[in-house]
C-alpha cells in the first residue's frame, strides 16, 4: 500500500499475520497491534519485538483463563517502518480490518521506560476510564498527543483509526539514542518495560463517547471530560483578572504596568529557547558526530541540565532586572497571564494540553488573591502563594523531561520553553529572600547571579562532554553506502557524516560527487572510490510514454530486496502493479529535498518486477535514475566490517549496495 509524502510515494510488498480468538458472545472488536519489521540499520528488539512478544504472551494468558466474550483479532503487521504499509493493506483489504472495533497499538521509541498511553483516537472518555482502572500502572497524559505531532513520523495507529477504529497508543520512549540502531537489541531491552508493555496490554484486553483530559499528579491518574476544558481556561482567566484588580487597587500595579511586564514575558521564552537551540549548535559544531545522533544522545544529562540552568538564569534575569521599574506584581500577574492566555489558546488548537497552562496559572492566581487578600502571617501567605508553583511543578517538568527522552537535544529549545515557563511562574516566590526594591543591589551582587550560572553552564557541558563520549557501549553512529553504476562499472563509496571517523576514511576522502549516478546525490556527501561488484543491476523498460503518464515495467536484479525510482521532474500521481498483489495509486505533492525533485520506492519487489506508472503533466523528456538496493556491504570487495564502537546511522540509504542504471526518456523512446 503506498504512503504519501513530499515528492515521494513509498510502495511494498506486505505480509501480514492476522489471527483471531473468538469471544463467547462478541458485540464487537478488540484489535492488538504490533509490526514484526525493523528498521534495516537494527534488530528492533523494542521496535518492536517487545510488543510483538507481549501479544503472544498475552495470547496464552487468555487462552489458559475463562473465555473472554468479545472477539479478540491480533494483527503483526508487515512495512511499517517503510511508510505503515502493513497496516494501509490491512484496513484496505483484509475483512477484519474493515469491521472497525477498538485498536490497542504497541510502539517503542527507546529501549526503557515506563510504557506509555501518548495518543489516543477522538472520543475517548471510555478508553481513558478503561485505561486508568484497568492497568496496574497507568503512565500518559492527554498532552502528549500534541507533542508527537511535532514529531516527523507516525505508527500504524495512523491508517488504523482512519479505517474506523477508536484505540489508544502505546511506546516506552527512555534511552532513545539506542532507537532504531544495532543498539536496538535484546541485550538492551529494559525488562521492566517489557513487563509494564504486556502487564498493560493484558489488563486493557480483559477490562474491555466523547473526549477526556488525564494526566499523572502525586501517583494519580486525573481524568475530566472534556467538556471542562473550555470552562476551566474562561475561569482561568477570570481568575488571572481577579488578582490583577486588588493588586491595582492596592497600588502594588497599574495597567501600563501591567502590560509592558506582560509583553516583556516574551523576552525570557525566546532567549530560553534560542539558548537551548544555539547549545545543540555548539555542541555538534565541537563533536561533529552528534549530527547524526538526531539529538538523541546516549548520556544526555549533563547537557539537559545546562539547559535548565541557562532558563533560570535567563527568568531569573529577566525579573530581577525588571522588578524594581515594573514591580512584583505586575511581573507576577504578567507571568500567570502567558500561562491563561496559553491555556485558552489550547482549549482551542490542542484542547488535550490545556491543562498544562490552565491549571497552574488557575491555582496559582487564587493562591496570590488568598495572599494578598487574607490576614495572615506571612509565613502563610507564602503558603498559600506556592499553590500554582506546585501545580505547575507537577506538569512542567515532567512534560520537559518527556519532551527531551521523545526529541531530543536537535528540538531542546522546546523543553526550554516548558521550563521557561515554569520558572515564570516560580520565580516572584523568590521575593520574600530579595533586597528591598529601594534598595539598590551592588555590582557586585548583580554580576554574581549570571556569572555563577555561566560557571556551571561551562560545568556541566564539560562533564557532558566527558560522560557523553564513545565506546563500545554507547556507539558512534556513521553512515557508508555502496554505489554503482551498472552501465560504466563505476563504483564509489559514500558517507553523509559530517566528520568521518577513522575507519570510515578508509572508504571517502573528499566531496567530489560528480560521478556519482545523476539523481543520487541528497546533501553534502564524503566520496571515495569503490571496486566494482558482480550485479547486473536494475532496467526500467518503457511500456507506454503519453503527454502527462510515464508506464514502465522496472526490475531489480538478482539478490535486491528493494528499488527506488528518482526523476528530474515533478510528478503529481504514482501508482504501482505488482500482479497478484494488485494495484496501488497514491496522489504526490510538492518535491523531495536536496535531491531530484520525485521519488518512487518499492520495498520488497518481487523477482519479476512491477509496473509503476507516473503522471508527469507536460514534460517531453524526463531523466530517470533506477537504484536497486541489497541490505549490507560484505558483498564488496575489500570491505573490512565496523569496529564495534560504531553503529549504523538511521539515514535509510546507508548500509545499503545500490547498483543504478540510469535514463533520459522521451516521447518516442
Amino acid at each position: 500500500m503506498p504512503v504519501p509524502r513530499r515528492g515521494l510515494a513509498t510502495f511494498g510488498q506486505v505480509d501480514n499475520i492476522v489471527g483471531r480468538l473468538r469471544g463467547t458472545d462478541s458485540t464487537g472488536t478488540v484489535l492488538i497491534a504490533a509490526h514484526y519489521d525493523s528498521a534495516a540499520m537494527g534488530p528492533g528488539a523494542s521496535d518492536d519485538g517487545a510488543a510483538v512478544a507481549s501479544m503472544l504472551e498475552t495470547v496464552r494468558a487468555l487462552r489458559g483463563g475463562p473465555g473472554l466474550r468479545n472477539d479478540i483479532v491480533l494483527l503483526v503487521s508487515d512495512g511499517e517502518e517503510d511508510g505503515v504499509l502493513g497496516a494501509e493493506a490491512f484496513v484496505r483489504e483484509h475483512p477484519l480490518g474493515k469491521a472497525g472495533g477498538v485498536l490497542l497499538n504497541w510502539e517503542a521509541r527507546g529501549v526503557s521506560g515506563p510504557s506509555l498511553m501518548f495518543e489516543t483516537s477522538a472520543n475517548n472518555a471510555r478508553l481513558v476510564e478503561t485505561f486508568t482502572g484497568a492497568v496496574p500502572a497507568p503512565r500518559g497524559h492527554s498532552a502528549m498527543v500534541e507533542l508527537y505531532r511535532l514529531l516527523p513520523n507516525n505508527t500504524d495507529f495512523t491508517p488504523l483509526t482512519k479505517g474506523g477504529f477508536a484505540g489508544m497508543n502505546f511506546a516506552y520512549i527512555q534511552r532513545s539514542s539506542l532507537y532504531h540502531t544495532a543498539g536496538d537489541s535484546i541485550a538492551n531491552l529494559n525488562r521492566g518495560s517489557l513487563q509494564h508493555h504486556g502487564s498493560n496490554m493484558l489488563a486493557l484486553v480483559r477490562a474491555l463517547d466523547h473526549d477526556v483530559t488525564y494526566f499523572r499528579a502525586l501517583g494519580i491518574m486525573i481524568t475530566y471530560p472534556d467538556q471542562l476544558v473550555w470552562p476551566l481556561a474562561v475561569l482561568t482567566v477570570v481568575a488571572v483578572a481577579g488578582l490583577a484588580l486588588p493588586a491595582r487597587a492596592k497600588r502594588s500595579l497599574s495597567l501600563p504596568r501591567l502590560v509592558a511586564a506582560t509583553a516583556s514575558a516574551v523576552v525570557p521564552l525566546a532567549v530560553s529557547a534560542a539558548l537551548a537551540q544555539g547549545l545543540w549548535e555548539l555542541l555538534v559544531s565541537w563533536r561533529p558526530a552528534y549530527d547524526l545522533m538526531g539529538g538523541l544522545l546516549h548520556r544526555p544529562r549533563p547537557y539537559q541540565a545546562a539547559i535548565v540552568v541557562l532558563c533560570a538564569l535567563t527568568v531569573l534575569g529577566w525579573y530581577l532586572v525588571l522588578r524594581r521599574r515594573l514591580g512584583p506584581a505586575a511581573l507576577t500577574v504578567g507571568a500567570l497571564t502567558w500561562l491563561a492566555g496559553l491555556g485558552l489558546l489550547c482549549a482551542h488548537v490542542a484542547p488535550g494540553a490545556s491543562f498544562l497552562f490552565a491549571l497552574p496559572a488557575l491555582t496559582g492566581s487564587l493562591g496570590w488573591l488568598a495572599a494578598v487578600l487574607l490576614r495572615t502571617p506571612a509565613w502563610a501567605q507564602t503558603v498559600v502563594a506556592m499553590l500554582g508553583p506546585v501545580t505547575a511543578a507537577m506538569l512542567l517538568p515532567s512534560l520537559a523531561g518527556n519532551v527531551f527522552d521523545g526529541m531530543g537535544l536537535a528540538l531542546g529549545g522546546v523543553s526550554a520553553l516548558v521550563l521557561a515557563l515554569f520558572g515564570l511562574i516560580v520565580v516572584p516566590i523568590a521575593e520574600s529572600s530579595l533586597p528591598d526594591l529601594a534598595t539598590r543591589p551592588k555590582r557586585a551582587t548583580v554580576l554574581a547571579v549570571p556569572l555563577t550560572a555561566l560557571v556551571l553552564t561551562a560545568g556541566l557541558v564539560a562533564a557532558g562532554l566527558v560522560v557523553d563520549d564513545f565506546d563500545a557501549d554507547r556507539r558512534r553512529r556513521m553512515h557508508l553506502a555502496y554505489v554503482m553504476d551498472a552501465a560504466t562499472r563505476t563504483a564509489h563509496w559514500v558517507s553523509a557524516d559530517v566528520d568521518p571517523a577513522q575507519w570510515t576514511k578508509r572508504y571517502v576522502s573528499g566531496h567530489d560527487t560528480a560521478a556519482l549516478p545523476p539523481g543520487y546525490a541528497r546533501g553534502t556527501l564524503w566520496t571515495g572510490q569503490a571496486p566494482a561488484i558482480a550485479a547486473e543491476g536494475p532496467r526500467a523498460d518503457v511500456l507506454a510514454h503519453s503527454r502527462d503518464t510515464l508506464k514502465l515495467h522496472v526490475t531489480a536484479g538478482k539478490g535486491a530486496r528493494s528499488v527506488t525510482l528518482r526523476l528530474d521532474q515533478p510528478m503529481t500521481h504514482a501508482t504501482a502493479s505488482a500482479g497478484r498483489f494488485g494495484s496501488a495509486s497514491v496522489p504526490v505533492t510538492g518535491t523531495r529535498v536536496g535531491t531530484w525533485p520525485s521519488e518512487i520506492r518499492f520495498r520488497g519487489i518481487p523477482a519479476r518486477g512491477v509496473q509503476i506508472t507516473v503522471r508527469i503533466p507536460g514534460k517531453e523528456r524526463i531523466g530517470l535514475t533506477v537504484i536497486a538496493e541489497t541490505d549490507g556491504l560484505t558483498t564488496v570487495p575489500g570491505f573490512v566490517p565496523r569496529p564495534p564502537d560504531l553503529v549504523a546511522a538511521t539515514r535509510e540509504d546507508g548500509d545499503l549496495a545500490a547498483v543504478t542504471r540510469s535514463y533520459t526518456l522521451t516521447r518516442d523512446s
